[in-house]
């Protein structure tokens, strides 16, 4: 590390899953890191630190202690702040920190977006001139407060949809590499809808409880899921995207060989990637802790919208859209089954999709 990057002031804001975990990776290997958060978060980070873990291997584990803070106030004026909080927080976020390290401070600040989707790009630079954006290629989870667990250790791809600040996208890119593999990418943007196809999956996970309750129809499963992923690509490629290599994900040319293939065909591989997933942020958010907001209109609602500009159908995504609109509304959400989702879909679409079971 350079001696003007290690004495750099870095604020992480937000020690979710994916806060947690670039906290543990990085904080060890910076001089002045602080993570920003509250609540029953904050108390347990500054007890106990942050603990860290591989899937499977929790007893190979790691403990990092890192500085915790409540208030802007015991931060001294950042350099770089990474934002881990999801997009419906990030309006009030910039605000209230403009407010409170001031604009002329801010402006030479580097400010790095870690949100799913592509929302964060036209909402962060309303309020700063260098903001850049990351894509988490990994899955990771919050057992409890300030210790969270992941399936792989990183990558992080880091750019701009116009490839522009790449001298503060290397700069990030460094900072990162120094804990967890990160990659900086010339094709942000192709990799940003890359990865939102994948995160289609999170609204119809979340809706049949995947995690809280057994999948009463494994056949249907896969063929919604696959569905889902499938118009995902004709809409990414209609809207000009290329794909682009994001982590382990699947291949389009796996996802779409699942979508059209015999399941016997297909089964396997897809069971083996499936005992990728884990519990979802967005099932997190609203099984788990009851939340009302979620990354539903970020995601999905982005992706129909390309499909409405591009004339793509996209029958599966509109009635998973609709009906997770319909049922995270609800006070008390409760998952609904598999089978009862692809009644609902073939309802919404006159029984014209002919959902395969096997």
């Amino acid at each position: 590390m350079t001696h003007s990057l290690a004495q750099k002031n870095i604020l992480l804001i937000g020690a979710g899953a994916v806060g947690a975990s670039i906290a543990a990776w990085i904080a060890p290997y910076h001089n002045h890191f602080y993570v920003m958060d509250q609540g029953k978060t904050l108390e347990s980070i500054k007890q106990n630190g942050i603990f860290a873990y591989l899937q499977n291997h929790k007893n190979k584990g790691r403990k990092v202690r890192v500085s915790c803070i409540q208030n802007f106030s015991e931060c001294p004026s950042p350099d770089i702040i990474l934002l881990c909080v999801k997009n419906y927080s990030l309006e009030g976020l910039s605000s209230a920190i403009i407010q409170a390290y001031g604009q002329e401070c801010i402006d030479q600040c580097i400010v790095v977006g870690l949100q799913n989707g592509v929302e964060n790009q036209n909402i962060l630079p309303r309020y700063f001139n260098k903001s850049l954006y990351g894509i988490i290629s990994f899955n990771a989870w919050l057992d409890q407060p300030g210790i969270v667990g992941y399936q792989a250790k990183g990558p992080f791809i880091f750019g701009t949809p116009d490839n522009r600040l790449q001298k503060e996208v290397d700069e990030i890119t460094k900072l990162f590499n120094l804990g967890v593999k990160s990659i900086a990418s010339n094709h942000f943007q192709d990799a940003a809808m890359s990865k939102m196809i994948v995160n289609l999956s999170n609204s119809f996970t979340t809706l049949m409880g995947l995690g809280y309750q057994i999948i009463d129809d494994k056949s249907l499963f896969q063929h919604i899921l696959s569905q889902l992923a499938y118009e995902g690509i004709q809409i990414a490629k209609a809207s000009g995207h290329e794909e682009c290599k994001v982590g382990d994900i699947p291949s389009w040319l796996l996802m779409t060989a699942s979508a059209k293939l015999p399941q016997f065909l297909t089964r396997k591989l897809f069971e083996k990637n499936i005992k990728k997933m884990v519990i979802s942020s967005m099932a997190q958010d609203i099984i788990q802790n009851g939340r009302r907001d979620n990354e539903l209109e970020s995601i999905n609602g982005h992706l129909l919208e390309l499909a409405d500009k591009h004339a793509i159908p996209a029958p599966y995504n509109r009635a998973i859209y609709r009906l997770c609109q319909n049922a995270f509304e609800q006070a008390h959400f409760t998952p609904i089954k598999v089978s009862e989702i692809g009644k609902q879909i073939q309802n919404m679409n006159q029984g014209e999709l002919g959902l395969r079971q096997e």
